[in-house]
């Protein structure tokens, strides 16, 4: 934490939603709660069952659960804390601890964008190419990708945490955000930020344009072949699994480009309404992707219903 040394800010202050009235705390700090709770089990269940069952060894689930413990660490690094702020007042951060989180936000996020991009590679090929897939997609090759793309979005988090940890905080060091990423800390820094948040933003595009065009063009050409090929049992199955995807895509992708675009213009002068955004496309897709990718597919439905038969049934 080298700038530290220029900057008087030894600690940050979340703030959540900064024009939340008291008497809403409890409500917040609540549905937060139970919001992390029901990510943190969805989550976990989907991780636990694919390393135990040989049967879930499959490219498709593992990159589901690289997605899945990649949203179990962005909440478990992020919500207790804001939780703990409108329970107990606890909202500050140590200088060090909120570039941290910084890091592993940012690093996090632009991972969850590769990860949905391979998922939809991975469908495009089950989809356009199913008598090649065992041959094209192997379990090597995505554990493989997974790690490339591990290395590669912990880049783009030092690159953009380092953006702001060049910055001098002498001054304000209320974040009016649930945690800290680039912009909301950016803009305390008692010198021109300007270069630093754009130079971000500019890079927060391209770790999240990519992998978003990439996806529209393969399902573009999977839509395309599933008209040319009319209606069949296997076109049910391909337009449910494109609708299911971009369901979390447009949760994920289109509000997350949105704010970054409004915050760059300042176009959002209600910071209650900002942090809400951030919330939606942050956490919202991280309950939802084990629901939709996985705890809904036939062959999690039946490994959860055989383990449950073998609790409900086991001897004590």
């Amino acid at each position: 934490m080298a700038n530290q040394s220029h900057s008087t800010v030894l600690e940050f202050v979340l703030l959540g939603f900064p024009g939340l009235a008291e008497k809403f705390y409890p409500v917040v700090s609540i549905t937060i709660f139970l919001l992390y709770n029901v990510s943190l089990y969805a989550n976990g269940i989907v991780i636990v069952l694919i390393i135990l069952r040989e049967h879930l060894h499959q490219p498709m689930y593992v990159i589901v659960g690289n997605l899945a413990f990649s949203d179990l660490l962005f909440d478990t690094l992020t919500l207790p804390k804001i939780v703990s702020k409108y329970w107990f007042g606890e909202g500050s951060l140590s200088f060090s601890v909120c570039f941290i989180q910084m890091f592993f936000v940012h690093y996090l996020a632009t991972l969850d964008s590769f990860i949905i991009m391979l998922m939809a590679l991975d469908r495009y090929v089950a989809i356009c190419k199913p008598l090649r897939y065992h041959t094209i997609i192997s379990n090597r090759l995505v554990t493989f990708l997974c790690l490339l793309f591990w290395l590669f979005a912990a880049i783009i988090g030092f690159i953009i945490t380092t953006l702001g940890l060049w910055l001098p905080y002498c001054g304000p060091n209320r974040i009016k955000s649930c945690f800290c990423s680039l912009t909301p800390v950016a803009v305390l820094s008692c010198a021109d930020s300007t270069s630093a948040r754009r130079t971000g933003f500019i890079i927060a595009l391209f770790a999240h344009l990519c992998p978003l065009s990439f996806i529209i063009f393969s399902y573009i050409i999977i839509l395309s072949m599933m008209c040319s090929l009319g209606p069949s049992k296997n076109w049910q199955k391909a337009f449910y699994t494109c609708t299911t995807l971009w369901f979390v895509i447009g949760l994920y992708f289109i509000p997350r480009l949105l704010v970054y675009t409004y915050n760059q213009f300042q176009l959002i002068p209600n910071a209650d309404v900002n942090v809400l955004l951030i919330c939606l496309y942050t956490f919202a897709p991280h309950f939802a992707s084990p629901v939709i990718f996985c705890l809904r597919t036939e062959e999690i439905k039946r490994t959860l219903r055989n383990v449950f038969n073998r609790m409900i049934t086991k001897p004590y």
